[in-house]
């Protein structure tokens, strides 16, 4: 089980309504996809998760470069 990072008490509840944060990151779920997250590319990633709650491909995914920042 993956402990949340810390927010304000007004933020954790908005992040909990709007996408079961608390909730899928202690039960080691993804916040966007609701698969299993329980494997991470390195500690960065595995940080990352405790922050917004997604999953290792998730992450890949949202933080993907943009084909113009390939150049």
């Amino acid at each position: 089980m993956a402990i949340p990072s810390g927010k304000s008490p007004e933020v954790t509840a908005a992040l909990e309504k709007l996408y079961g944060r608390t909730t899928a990151i202690e039960s080691d779920t993804c916040t966007w996809c609701k698969g299993p997250a329980t494997e991470f590319k390195n500690d960065l990633s595995k940080h990352e998760y405790t922050i917004s709650g997604m999953c290792q491909e998730c992450q890949d995914k949202a933080f993907e470069p943009c084909p113009e920042d390939e150049l």
